[in-house]
């Protein structure tokens, strides 16, 4: 079955970036598009009006408009449209078991609904079984150019980040980018060390060549399977969070792995997830673990 790229839409500048992200994308993957824009009657809203079928007119009629301008882009992508009334988290979760990425504006505030990176779209990135790309206003096809990296995060063993690796090396691919894998990584506690974990760091020569082996092996198998995509090794002492965004100015794109957990106050993600999507200018994707 052939996943397509679904963008959320909302009739907000950030969400009309994220629209003409989405179709770059599908375009680039031969994917087709479909456009969800989900919708909740309001009898006292910024329309002024009770009419529920007044309502859901002008919400299509604003999708349709979207989506024209997309089809004059993109002369030869399929294209779908979807305005669904409902729950927005419900309405896009769902679209996103169907997807093979959802794009989303990162910071997008609709008449009828937002997708708010505080909100609706935590929610949505602790349920969604793909990855999800947030996208901020202002955002230009003209970023998306040679010497602009895919910048991934990478940390814990292999298989931690590999859902994270294997899309930003697709990606990178695709756009013909360079990769740079970020290994970020802290002095642990005295009381952390093992004899066995004293020994391989040893052998490793020190905590810094220790965190590059890691790093090396993590890549080893997606510079197999991608063996034109150029790669930069990045280890850097410091928080991931900081050492994402201190390389972030030269990125078309991050890439991080999600850690979202359920609690009593409700959906929460990683704290490196959440503070690259909070502060990042680039285009953030999260992915979930394989």
């Amino acid at each position: 079955m052939t996943r397509p790229i679904t963008a959320g839409i909302d009739g907000t500048e950030e969400s009309l970036a994220a629209l003409a992200w989405a179709a770059r994308e599908a375009v680039r993957r031969d994917l087709p598009l479909r456009v969800v824009h989900a919708w909740r009657f309001e009898a006292h809203d910024a329309l002024e009006t009770g009419d529920r079928a007044a309502q859901e007119q002008w919400v299509r009629d604003a999708a349709e408009e979207a989506v024209r301008a997309v089809r004059e882009h993109h002369g030869g992508l399929d294209v779908t449209t979807d305005v669904l009334e409902g729950d927005a988290v419900e309405t896009l979760t769902a679209a996103a078991a169907d997807a093979g990425m959802l794009v989303l504006g990162s910071r997008g505030h609709g008449r009828l609904v937002g997708f708010l990176v505080g909100s609706v779209g935590q929610q949505v990135i602790v349920d969604a079984a793909c990855p999800v790309v947030f996208v901020r206003a202002g955002d230009k096809a003209s970023g998306e150019v040679a010497g602009h990296e895919i910048v991934v995060g990478q940390e814990g063993d292999p298989e931690d980040s590999a859902a994270a690796l294997g899309f930003a090396f697709e990606t990178a691919a695709r756009r013909g980018a360079t990769v740079r894998a970020v290994r970020a990584w802290t002095l642990p506690p005295v009381f952390a060390y093992s004899p066995a974990s004293l020994q391989l760091l040893d052998d490793a020569g020190g905590l810094e060549p220790f965190e590059r082996k890691n790093l090396a092996a993590a890549l080893a198998p997606w510079r197999e399977r991608y063996p034109d995509v150029h790669v930069v090794e990045h280890v850097e002492m410091g928080s991931a969070g900081q050492v994402l965004l201190s390389v972030s100015g030269t990125a078309q794109l991050m890439v991080v792995g999600r850690r979202a957990r359920r609690s009593a106050v409700g959906a929460r993600i990683g704290s490196v997830a959440g503070g690259v999507l909070h502060h990042a200018d680039c285009p953030v994707a999260v992915v979930p673990p394989a």
